[in-house]
């Protein structure tokens, strides 16, 4: 009985259902897109406001620095329905604290302008005058001023020294410095403006950024964000406070030892106070005024205290304001603010400081860590 085999028609292809969902790619694949997509996003959100990050990292240094006294406010002074009040107030507080000693300058230095163009009159008709400290010389005060008598005693040295000026320079130098003062000025209303959203919002941008660090790096990311706050506190404490406190006192010694303009000395000292090592180049500045008019004896105790007041200062109180909030060596506070402003400008005060407390924070939970293992 003959067996015959049957061929089989080959299969066809397969209908595809229109409906069906295309087939997806790993969770690996779809999350190493996802990060590079956030990454594109990041790198691209800050390279458009790369102009503007550093007025943005003043509002937000502000708002931390400034929270402690805002609670206060907030506790005793209700809401408003938009929340508005508040938020205002500490704005116009903060541009008038800013501001405020900015214009003082700007007349105390047109009325130094105009006194320096009256020298440059009498200078050009009658010449330079000899300074008074070279009289109390203590040798050679007789050679200093037949010196100073021949090179600039007389019209024409003034005149020489007026015609070398390039004035083509100076007007570039003029527009320059118009220039940077129109940037200077977009940048700070942004920072005001940044500074009124941050402190209306502040509770909900606090809780968002304590949130994101945990999901990010786990519990220990929220511990060094709280650390890096912490040291913005202790650095205004130990910086900002105590270089208004040096301040005054040395402005009043200033005062009594008779040198010109000793408010407008005692806010450069204050704001050189708040950089280490500072606070010497400006009393000195007032010392050598001094003896630019004969007063041998003030400047010298105006050294003397200058030295005794940011001795104490530097040894004494910053080391516990700032070190003691965050448990941070004072070695490494020096260097955070020194490297800070060599980076970062006037922002490395605060920059520098916080990055070195989120360092020796991982740092010890390392070694900890490691201890505990061993």
């Amino acid at each position: 009985m003959d067996s015959k085999v049957v061929a089989r028609p080959a299969p066809g292809p397969v209908a595809r259902d229109p409906g069906a969902a295309a087939p997806t790619r790993s969770p690996r694949a779809q999350g190493i897109a996802r990060a590079g997509l956030v990454l594109a996003l990041a790198g691209l959100g800050l390279w458009i406001l790369h102009g503007f990050l550093p007025a943005l990292a003043w509002a937000v240094v502000l708002v931390i620095a400034l929270g402690p006294l805002y609670e206060r406010a907030e506790r005793r002074l209700p809401r408003d329905r938009h929340n508005i009040l508040l938020p205002g107030l500490a704005t116009l507080l903060v541009a008038l604290v800013i501001l405020g000693p900015l214009v003082i300058l700007g007349i105390e230095a047109a009325r130094e302008a105009h006194d320096v163009m009256d020298f440059v009159r009498s200078a050009e008709r009658t010449g330079i005058p000899a300074p008074e400290f070279l009289n109390h010389l203590p040798f050679g005060a007789a050679q200093a001023q037949a010196w100073w008598g021949r090179t600039f005693g007389h019209p024409e040295a003034a005149s020489d020294l007026l015609h070398r000026l390039d004035n083509g320079r100076v007007l570039g130098v003029s527009r320059n410095l118009g220039r940077e003062v129109v940037h200077r000025a977009v940048l700070f209303g942004f920072s005001l403006l940044a500074l009124f959203f941050l402190f209306r919002d502040r509770d909900a941008v606090r809780d968002q950024a304590l949130t994101a660090c945990n999901r990010l790096f786990g519990p220990r990311g929220e511990r060094v964000a709280r650390q890096m706050v912490a040291s913005v506190h202790g650095t205004v404490d130990g910086l900002v406070l105590v270089g208004l406190g040096e301040g005054v006192l040395l402005g009043l010694v200033y005062y009594l030892a008779g040198v010109p303009h000793p408010v407008l000395l005692g806010a450069l000292t204050a704001i050189a106070a708040m950089i280490p090592f500072g606070a010497p180049v400006a009393f000195g500045l007032a010392a050598v005024l001094l003896l630019a008019q004969g007063q041998t004896v003030p400047a010298l105790v105006v050294v003397a205290a200058g030295f005794v007041v940011t001795f104490v200062a530097d040894h004494f109180v910053r080391p516990v304001l700032i070190g003691g909030t965050t448990q941070l060596p004072f070695l490494w506070v020096l260097l955070g603010i020194l490297g800070g402003v060599e980076t970062f400008g006037l922002l490395g005060l605060f920059l520098g400081p916080a990055v070195m407390a989120a360092l020796v924070l991982l740092w010890r939970d390392f070694t900890g860590g490691a201890k505990r293992a061993g």
